[in-house]
């Protein structure tokens, strides 16, 4: 028989109580908290069902070693954490004045809005969102190192909500710029993760998920912005012209709106995508305005009483959703190419347009049934491009094809 010293007889003992703990733990029968370690409850039951692989010993010690390795990190942890710490300073706060009036009528300087920025370029340029500084008298951008320059709005599109910001950084500092990535392969569940200034607290980092894409969002009756990523990451207020990014760090989107009946966030904001910025940044930055091609000719979108009085006055029409060619500018390029506008003036309350002209539905192979659609069918085409357009002409479609003008160049000119 083998006899144990005193010494080895309560190791042994304090041993088996260790095994026999873990075991317990196993089969999920020691409460801890109210409930067994390594147990998961069923909904339907209180019942606790076993998960003997989170209660082994063998899970233990794995889990230890993974966690050693990474310094306590799971590895989305660590994904995290090298993203932020790599990229957070190349992220700005953007702050504004804007011009007020005074009980005397006086204009004064007035602190404006709030937003974030991401260096794009190691001279001083910030992209960030219109929003943030329309109207702007003055423009700070906040470095992560304490110092606060004053820059300059450069560029700025509405229709995208996107602008870019120059400052001079001091000829010894080196800027960390935030890298495009590329929007045009994003997946629905792909990972996010999202720095920016909420609510004035600097360079916060919040994560999750793409949710949604391509989806439109309308500004204002003329603007629709198409596909806007839709993520569950937390986009709060300052949050906006922040960098929604991949997991290697890369921009894919620009922060830029949250959907919230109650004001705060509500887990679901939209970006951006970023090679819509990557198109129209070169434009804002040369520019400082995008260069958009356009159909000249006056344009009347179709509304019920309007159908009803050309349906009384000649007949029925092929479609109920359009845009009425009012007039074709002589000498333009839609009159050039065919496109014909009314001939018989009509008055409908305060406006006095042409009715009896062709009646686009189609431009450049998007659906055209308001004016919104028709900016955003030219968003992306450049003055001298190429686009079809189709309409009706009485009950006749047709089709042309139409070298686009400058719309700064035919709208101011009007």
């Amino acid at each position: 028989m083998r006899l144990y010293s005193r010494r080895q007889l309560i190791v042994s003992v304090v041993a088996s109580a260790a095994v026999g703990i873990l075991v317990a733990i196993g089969i999920g029968i020691l409460p801890v908290g109210g409930r067994g370690a390594g147990t998961v409850v069923d909904a339907e039951s209180p019942a606790p069902v076993s998960s003997p692989a989170s209660g082994s010993v063998a899970a233990v010690e794995a889990t230890q070693v993974l966690s050693e390795a990474g310094g306590g990190y799971t590895q989305d942890e660590r994904e995290n954490i090298e993203v932020y710490e790599r990229l957070n300073s190349g992220v700005v706060n953007v702050t504004t004045e804007v011009v007020a009036i005074n009980w005397f009528l006086e204009p004064v300087p007035k602190e404006g809005g709030s937003g974030s920025g991401s260096i794009i370029d190691r001279r001083g340029y910030v992209l960030t969102n219109d929003h943030v500084v329309k109207d702007a008298y003055k423009v700070f951008v906040n470095l992560a190192s304490g110092e606060r320059l004053e820059g300059k709005v450069i560029g700025s599109d509405s229709e995208n909500d996107l602008a870019v910001i120059k400052f001079d950084p001091p000829k010894d500092m080196t800027l960390t710029v935030v890298p495009y990535g590329d929007s045009s392969n994003l997946k629905v569940g792909q990972k996010v993760l999202a720095i920016g200034n909420p609510f004035g607290l600097e360079r916060t980092l919040t994560t999750g998920i793409v949710s949604g894409l391509g989806r439109p969002v309308q500004q204002d009756s003329k603007t629709i912005i198409r596909d806007m990523i839709q993520t569950d990451a937390s986009i709060n207020p300052g949050n906006s012209g922040g960098p929604l990014l991949n997991s290697r760090g890369e921009i894919i989107g620009v922060n830029t709106m949250i959907y919230s009946p109650s004001g705060g966030s509500v887990g679901v904001g939209f970006a951006v995508p970023v090679n819509t910025a990557k198109r129209i940044v070169p434009d804002l930055i040369k520019f400082g305005m995008v260069k958009r091609g356009w159909i000249d000719a006056e344009y009347v979108q179709l509304f019920p009483a309007l159908i009803e009085y050309m349906k009384d006055k000649g007949g029925s029409l092929p479609v109920d959703k359009g845009l009425l060619v009012s007039t074709a500018r002589k000498g333009g390029n839609a009159d050039r190419s065919g496109v014909r506008g009314g001939t018989t003036p009509v008055r409908y309350y305060q406006s006095v347009f042409n009715v009896g002209g062709d009646i686009i539905v189609s431009v450049d192979g998007m659906t055209v049934g308001s004016l919104a659609d028709l900016y955003s069918s030219l968003e992306d085409n450049k003055p001298g491009d190429t686009v079809k357009v189709e309409f009706y002409r009485g009950t006749k479609r047709m089709g042309i094809d139409v070298v686009l003008s400058d719309r700064a160049e035919y709208l101011g000119g009007k």
